[in-house]
């Protein structure tokens, strides 16, 4: 899930940065109102972070510029504390308002309320570079035949992981992963899981054995569409 944070205190988006990248979300920063339009065009992010008092431009008037063309949802987060503030940002456009001083454990809840079911955490060929494990909820991964149609490989729930192959292998995410319902994850870059890994040998072990059987799994389903007929494949 990619997330665009807009606030120009780089204090704030330091921490924000942090906070959401150990949580598994791919954060686009911007310090100032236009910069935050300019990276929502091209990156076409999942959910905004805005703050309100932006030079350039300022919360409102970017809220009013991606609600032009973009759904996603919107979370104010602001020192503003009056009640018109807040009244004016979420008539405008905004789905949450949240005020500093937040705690990044409430601010994190918000965020992950706003990943419903049906949601798309990243799509088939996107670019990856992170492994995922899911903490709570469930995420089904499916991929698209040529006529359109969904093929679902795998439906996967609490302590289970995905995303690993383009982790190990670099290249384009070979399916499309779909939050079924209020889902929480966490996310290790290349360079985090080595470092992790590099100190606790058992976790390796761990991770190879998830692997393997998810290998399983596939050879598994594919020797089913092979030398299965459809009725023993219905009835298995």
């Amino acid at each position: 899930m990619k997330i665009l944070i807009a606030d120009d205190d780089p204090q704030i988006l330091r921490a924000l940065r942090i906070i959401l990248g150990a949580k598994g979300y791919r954060v686009i920063t911007a310090a100032n109102g236009a910069e935050a339009v300019s990276a929502a065009v091209d990156e076409q992010p999942d959910m905004f972070l805005l703050d309100l008092g932006m030079p350039q431009l300022d919360g409102i008037e970017v809220i009013q510029g991606i609600r032009g063309w973009s759904q996603a949802p919107i979370l104010v987060v602001s020192g503003r504390t009056g009640a018109a503030d807040k009244v004016q940002a979420l008539d405008t456009g905004a789905d949450d308002y949240i005020m500093k001083p937040f705690k990044p454990k409430e601010l994190v809840a918000r965020i992950r309320a706003r990943l419903r079911r049906g949601e798309v955490l990243f799509h088939e060929g996107d670019s990856g570079d992170k492994l995922y494990i899911v903490l709570d909820g469930k995420v089904k991964l499916g991929r698209r035949s040529p006529d359109g149609r969904e093929n679902l490989l795998a439906v996967l729930g609490p302590g289970e992981m995905f995303g690993e192959l383009s982790l190990f292998d670099p290249g384009a995410r070979t399916t499309t992963a779909t939050a079924v319902a209020g889902t929480d994850l966490v996310g290790l870059g290349h360079a985090e899981l080595t470092e992790f890994v590099s100190t606790r040998p058992e976790v390796a072990v761990k991770l190879l054995g998830s692997i393997a059987r998810r290998l399983r799994r596939t050879n598994e389903a594919l020797g089913d569409l092979v030398f299965t007929d459809v009725p023993g494949r219905v009835a298995k």
